[in-house]
């Protein structure tokens, strides 16, 4: 690198609004650089060539730090691990144990193989919930249409009839009246919302918060646990492939999964592990009526203290709650499509019960 890469690399410090990294990119990143590498070409070589081909601004100006720690004599897992905000502990050991064996290139292929598993897991998700999200977006919609400009126009015709109105209808102009003289109001308080969540959802206390709420949740439960399962099967998979010991592949398992409640609970486990406890009989005693840890995922782990065979364990562990997940979303998606039809024929019938109710009352005072 020459002095104006090296200068911009550490000493101008950009400022992005979104400092992310996706699984695409890490998938990219680990997948290209392994081809280049199997190819013999020098990782200096390597890396200057990947940072030409990413897109995200951010991920690019870390790969150029990464890019001057190796060119100043720095090892790949050591360059990795001071950009901390980008490559977790368990990606930096994984680079680390395959360096010293001398098989870098296995390590980065393993690594693109888990990022891209993490990413079509994700995306199964994100397409089966974008229909039912569409749904209710538009039942909502058609709903604040109704409150801001049919009842509206048609609350002159009651109010002038002078008759006594049902109290369907007295609620339907009532509600309307409020979401039409509080509408931006009702805007701003969503907007704050948002922001607090967003700004907030990653501080200690609402992590939490927002962690066991979602595991608490009917049958978006399923769908989270069975996802951080099969996520931390994976890792335990390929951490264990690598040959890093046991309780430190559990103690970077809990680091990556994400969730307040399996780190602790997964760092239990690495405690009790720690005092030559068995995993299994860990597991058991943290989670005694396997409500994060199911049965049938102890009895697998079981199997491996009983033939040795822990990284092949983990990784039908993963392949098993990968298809659990695909089937709890099946599931969820089942329920959210006849509940929002439920809402919209409560609303319909409410709306119908409002005017015609009205109607009939006004017909009487006519005969």
């Amino acid at each position: 690198m020459n002095n104006n890469e090296t200068s911009k690399a550490l000493g101008e410090k950009e400022f992005y609004l979104f400092k992310s990294v996706s699984l695409l990119d890490k998938f990219n990143f680990y997948e290209y650089l392994s081809i280049m590498l199997d190819g013999w070409v020098t990782i200096v070589s390597a890396l200057e060539s990947v940072n030409k081909k990413v897109k995200n601004v951010y991920f690019r100006q870390k790969i150029s730090e990464i890019l001057l720690f190796v060119s100043s004599g720095d090892s790949l897992n050591k360059a990795m691990k001071k950009t901390p905000d980008v490559f977790s502990q368990s990606e930096t050991s994984i680079i680390e144990a395959w360096e010293k064996s001398w098989t870098l290139v296995t390590s980065l292929a393993s690594l693109a193989s888990e990022a891209k598993k993490s990413y079509e897991l994700r995306q199964v998700i994100k397409n089966s919930l974008t229909y039912p999200f569409i749904i209710i977006l538009f039942l909502v919609l058609a709903v604040l249409i109704v409150m801001t400009y049919v009842v509206p126009a048609l609350i002159p015709l009651i109010e002038e009839a002078w008759v006594e109105k049902p109290f369907a209808t007295v609620t339907l102009i009532a509600t309307s009246d409020f979401i039409s003289n509080n509408f931006a109001l009702i805007i701003a308080f969503i907007l704050a919302l948002v922001l607090f969540i967003y700004f907030y959802k990653s501080t200690d206390s609402w992590k939490k918060v927002f962690d066991t709420m979602f595991l608490k949740l009917p049958l978006v439960w399923d769908v989270y646990r069975n996802y951080i399962i099969a996520s931390s099967s994976s890792i335990l998979w390929v951490l264990m492939n690598a040959w890093i010991p046991v309780v430190k592949s559990i103690i970077l398992v809990w680091k990556s999964t994400n969730n307040v409640i399996y780190e602790d609970l997964f760092n239990n486990v690495s405690s009790k592990v720690w005092n030559w406890k068995k995993i299994v009989d860990s597991i058991l005693e943290v989670d005694e009526e396997n409500e994060y840890f199911p049965s049938d995922y102890i009895q697998l782990l079981s199997v491996w203290e009983k033939t040795a065979s822990l990284w092949t364990v983990c990784k039908k562990l993963n392949e098993q709650y990968t298809r659990e997940v695909n089937y709890s979303l099946a599931n969820l998606t089942k329920w959210i499509e006849p509940l929002a039809i439920l809402i919209a024929w409560i609303f319909v019938l409410w709306f119908a019960f409002a005017i015609f109710g009205a109607i009939l009352k006004l017909t009487q005072t006519i005969w």
